[in-house]
C-alpha cells in the first residue's frame, strides 16, 4: 500500500468538478483509493463521498492507495487532488431544461451544479418531470440547452419548437441518439452531445444476470418459495460451462460480456461489422460470420448499435435468423429493442424454440419505460404477450442502472455542457448528421 498527504490548493476546495473528475479517474484504476479529511473518509470512486469530505483550501488530506497500479495511481491522484486546477473562463451560466427527471438524476446532477464561477460547471438546471415531446418542448423556453434520455422524443417537429425557443444544445444523458433528428439539428445549428460510454460492466453484468435468471427460472423459483411451494418442477436449467457463447457486437460492452462468459467456462465466438482483432489475438474470442454464430451458439447476447436502412442492424434477429439458431438456444438483448423482430420472437417462443430469453429492451416498450403502470391493464400490449412465457424475463431498460454508471453519465453530461459553454471542442461526445 502507498500513502501520502497533500494540501488542497484549489481556492474553493475540492468542489464538484475536481471531485467528479477524480472519481471517474479512480474508477478506471485497478487500485483502491481512499481519502481521509479529519474525521471523514471517502472511497475515491464515489463523487458523493468525495464531496462529503468538504475539503477546503488548506486542508491536509491523507490518501491511501492499494492495488496493482499503485505508482501510476499516486501520480494521477496527486495531479487532480493537490494542485490549483482553477481555469479562468468568461463564460456565463448555461441554463439547462432537464426533461424526465427522476430522484436518482437529482442525486447526482444536483451536487455537480451547485457551485458557480471559475473552475466549476457553471450551469443552472431546471428539473422537469415531463418527457420531451411536441407537447412539452415549449417548456424549454428561457433555457440555452436541454438534457434528455432514451425515452424522450426529438423528431423534426420537436426540434423546430426547440429552435424557436432558443435552444442551442441537446445533451443526451445516454449513448444512443436514434431518438433525435440530427438533420434538423444540423439545419438549425443545434449541437448534440451524448455520453459515448459510461459503465460497460453495468450492462454486461446485467445481461448475464437476466439470462441466468431466465435459464435457471429464478423469477419463478422466488415466487414458488414465497408461496411455500418447494417443488422443483418447471425450474430445470442448463449448465453454461463448455457451451458456446455468441456475442453480436464486440465493442466495450460486448467485450465485457465475452469476459464474463469466458469466466463461466464458455467458448466465445463473436460477430461484428468491425472486428477487434486484439480480442482474437489475446484468445478471448474467435470471429465468425453472422450465420455461423447463429447456428453454433448456445447463448447469443446482443450488443450491436441500432442502424437503420439497408445493411443495418434493424431486425438483426428476425424469423430467418431464428430459424438458423439451435433448438433450446438462449437469447439476451440489453442493446436496442428493434434489434429483434418481436413478432418473430413471439412466434418462436410459442413453438418452444428457446431455452431462455432475457430482454432489457424490446420493440413496443416505449410507453412503459420509466413509468409506473401498475394500476393499468396491459392486456393487448406486446409486454403482456411476452410475459406469457415462463422461460422469458423482462426488465425495464435498467441494464445501465448502477451507481458507477449514473455517476459517469452525470459527469460526462456536465463536461459536455461545460465544453459547449466555454466554446471547446465536444470531441467524441458530439453527434452529427451523416
Amino acid at each position: 500500500m502507498k500513502s501520502f498527504r497533500c494540501t488542497v490548493e484549489n481556492p474553493i476546495g475540492i468542489h464538484a468538478r475536481p471531485a467528479a473528475l477524480l472519481a471517474q479517474m479512480c474508477i478506471g484504476l485497478k487500485s483502491q483509493v481512499t481519502i481521509i479529511n479529519k474525521d471523514k473518509t471517502a472511497n475515491a470512486n464515489d463523487v458523493l463521498q468525495i464531496l462529503a469530505l468538504k475539503a477546503a483550501k488548506g486542508d491536509v488530506l491523507e490518501v491511501h492507495i492499494e492495488g496493482e497500479d499503485e505508482d501510476e495511481a499516486v501520480e494521477k491522484v496527486k495531479e487532480l487532488l493537490c494542485t490549483d486546477c482553477i481555469e479562468v473562463s468568461t463564460a456565463g451560466i448555461l441554463k439547462i431544461a432537464f426533461y424526465g427527471t427522476k430522484d436518482y438524476d437529482r442525486l447526482f446532477f444536483s451536487e455537480l451544479e451547485k457551485e458557480k464561477g471559475p473552475g466549476t460547471y457553471n450551469v443552472e438546471i431546471d428539473y422537469l418531470e415531463s418527457r420531451l415531446t411536441k407537447e412539452t418542448a415549449a417548456l424549454a423556453r428561457g433555457h440555452d440547452a436541454i438534457c434528455i434520455f432514451v425515452n424522450d422524443e426529438a423528431p423534426k417537429e420537436v426540434i423546430d419548437i426547440l429552435h424557436y425557443e432558443g435552444i442551442r444544445l441537446i445533451l443526451l444523458r445516454c449513448a444512443g441518439f436514434n431518438n433525435v433528428d440530427l438533420e434538423a439539428c444540423k439545419e438549425y445549428d443545434i449541437k448534440v452531445a451524448r455520453v459515448p460510454a459510461y459503465s460497460p460492466y453495468a450492462v454486461a453484468e446485467h445481461a448475464m444476470a437476466i439470462i441466468q435468471e431466465a435459464n435457471r427460472r429464478l423469477h419463478r423459483a422466488d415466487r414458488k418459495v414465497r408461496e411455500n411451494n418447494f417443488a422443483l418442477s418447471g425450474l430445470l436449467g442448463v449448465d453454461l460451462h463448455n457451451k458456446i457463447c455468441g456475442v453480436m457486437g464486440t465493442g466495450k460492452i460486448g467485450e465485457c460480456f465475452a469476459r464474463i462468459a469466458k469466466g463461466y467456462g464458455m467458448r466465445v465466438i463473436g460477430w461484428d461489422a468491425y472486428p477487434n482483432k486484439k480480442l482474437e489475438e489475446e484468445g478471448l474470442l474467435t470471429y465468425v460470420t453472422k450465420d455461423e454464430l447463429l447456428s453454433k451458439a448456445d447463448l447469443i447476447s446482443l450488443h450491436a448499435p441500432l442502424i437503420m436502412g439497408e445493411g443495418g442492424t434493424y431486425h438483426l434477429i428476425d424469423e430467418e435468423a431464428i430459424a438458423k439458431m439451435k433448438d433450446r438456444v438462449m437469447l439476451v438483448n440489453t442493446a436496442r429493442g428493434p434489434l429483434i423482430d418481436v413478432e418473430a420472437l413471439i412466434s418462436a417462443l410459442k413453438a418452444g424454440k428457446f431455452q431462455a430469453v432475457a430482454l432489457d429492451v424490446y420493440e413496443g416498450e416505449d410507453e412503459n419505460v420509466y413509468t409506473d403502470r401498475s394500476d393499468e391493464a396491459l392486456a393487448h400490449s406486446i409486454t403482456a404477450r411476452l410475459q406469457m412465457f415462463p422461460q422469458l424475463v423482462l426488465t425495464s431498460h435498467q441494464a445501465f442502472f448502477t451507481r458507477e454508471a449514473m455517476q459517469a453519465i452525470a459527469v460526462q453530461t456536465m463536461e459536455n455542457a461545460r465544453n459547449f459553454n466555454e466554446g471547446r471542442d465536444l470531441g467524441t461526445a458530439e453527434v452529427k448528421a451523416q
